[in-house]
């Protein structure tokens, strides 16, 4: 079969590329190595974990905050195989989306292995060893990637775990211990703690989520110490891990030097993500990885060192999100169609899916001060606004950083109710190149969250927020 592109891969960023391509009118393939579509995020990532933690949120309620809204409950408890089937049909429902967004665009689709034979020819192995052969006038990279594991810490998939295998547990853990401090493994933490779980994290950082700002790192381990009980061990440097039963020790070294043991039912390595290229057959083409990360090199359109692929996604530079491989998706697909696209990498925002949820988008106080880049801060807290106190989501505050000169704003950080979705009104301000000011004087619906972020915006233009 001959094709103007074939996508090697169908997650966000591999299935938003394919059907921006056949919108453009071009005849698009799309090979995945499984049986359903969506990749990692769809499957054993994005989705089912916020099934999970939204289920594991109203337990969490149910058990700690509805008697105070005058709602008794009587024998309540965990289902925790109900809660796996519901998880299961969010992520049958979404996956059996792109099958219908396929069919609707007319997008052909191979399930096997694909790999290259020469720039535009593309092998597809199937699971019974049959292959099939595909030509392609451009192929776009998108196998997305894999959990990390620690190279003296072996991963047997029943105890010691990935962020695979916590969102099938069958019970409810006693005790569990996640290696990791990051938007993983707290998300994980956080869905267990909330179900009667005794959650220890271990990171190797001064604080969690170390790429994010500083303030938001501090607030969440605070909240999450408070409501769910989560113990934190930072600084720590995990060196090992062993199993004798239904017991996980692993062992760390504190940041005096002195090792400590911790014992929990199960140990959850959540140290990132690598990016995924085995059986691409790089090598037949004349790409090599990066040693780091294992990376695909590519130049500013996206495209590798040879003329007509493309990789897009965890398999490139940058953050590995899934909305930055949609974007990159859509970028590629409109480049190869001879459209001028345009991604601002300083605009992609970053989400942690806890309670309260944390959000960030452009750049932190650290990375202003490293950058001598003069700035005004404006923050407001949520124990102020009357939407959050009528929810009981207190927690948490916006801060905005402006320009101190021109008061154009450069980056918008938050922890709390909502964050996720709040942070798109930030970004598109950003993207608009929006004063402080401006974002100030645009009317907000009363009483929402988003009005802390206008008190923020108060705040970082002139310190003049209203209500505190």
């Amino acid at each position: 079969m001959q094709y103007d592109v074939v996508v090697i891969g169908s997650g966000p960023g591999g299935y938003v590329g394919a059907i921006r391509c056949a919108q453009l009118g071009l005849k698009t393939a799309v090979v995945e190595k499984y049986k359903t579509f969506g990749g990692t995020c769809l499957n054993v990532g994005c989705i089912p974990s916020k099934a999970l933690l939204d289920s594991s949120e109203h337990y969490h309620n149910a058990a700690h905050t509805f008697t105070t809204h005058g709602i008794n409950l009587k024998d309540l408890k965990v289902d925790m195989k109900q809660m796996i089937a519901r998880k299961d049909d969010v992520v049958a429902q979404n996956t059996a989306g792109i099958t219908y967004l396929f069919k609707k665009n007319k997008i052909d689709s191979y399930e096997g292995v694909g790999s290259f034979v020469d720039k535009n020819t593309i092998l597809v192995t199937k699971t019974d060893g049959t292959t099939e052969t595909l030509s392609a006038k451009n192929v776009i990279i998108a196998t997305g990637s894999k959990p990390t594991a620690l190279p003296f810490l072996p991963i047997d998939k029943k105890r010691i775990i990935t962020s695979t295998e916590a969102l099938t547990l069958k019970e409810v853990p006693k005790s569990m211990v996640v290696i990791g401090g990051g938007v993983i493994g707290l998300e994980l933490g956080s869905v267990y703690a909330r179900l009667g779980t005794k959650v220890s994290v271990v990171e190797f950082l001064p604080s969690i989520i170390g790429t994010m700002d500083a303030g938001l790192g501090k607030e969440l381990q605070r909240v999450l110490k408070k409501t769910l009980g989560m113990e934190f061990y930072m600084g720590h440097k995990v060196t090992g891990a062993t199993t004798k039963g239904k017991t996980v020790t692993v062992t760390a070294d504190t940041p005096k030097g002195e090792s400590i043991s911790l014992e929990a039912d199960y140990c959850i390595v959540a140290v990132g993500r690598t990016a995924y290229t085995e059986g691409l057959g790089l090598d037949k083409i004349g790409i090599t990885v990066e040693e780091r990360g294992k990376k695909i090199p590519v130049n500013e359109h996206l495209e590798t060192s040879v003329k007509g692929v493309y990789a897009i996604g965890d398999v490139i530079k940058g953050a590995m999100l899934a909305h930055k491989a949609e974007d990159e998706g859509t970028y590629v697909a409109e480049t190869i169609a001879g459209q001028k696209p345009h991604i601002n990498y300083n605009l992609i925002p970053g989400v942690v899916y806890t309670w309260p949820e944390v959000a960030s988008v452009g750049l932190t106080e650290e990375q202003l001060k490293e950058k001598g880049i003069k700035y005004k801060a404006g923050s407001f807290p949520f124990k102020a606004s009357g939407r959050a106190k009528a929810s009981m989501d207190t927690d948490g505050f916006i801060k905005v950083l402006a320009d101190a000169d021109t008061d154009e704003v450069l980056g918008v950080h938050m922890i709390g109710p909502r964050a996720a979705d709040m942070i798109a009104e930030a970004v598109i301000a950003m993207e608009f190149r929006a004063s402080a000011e401006d974002i100030a004087r645009t009317c907000h619906a009363h009483p929402t969250y988003t009005e802390a972020l206008k008190e923020a915006a108060l705040a970082a233009t002139d310190n003049r927020a209203i209500h505190i």
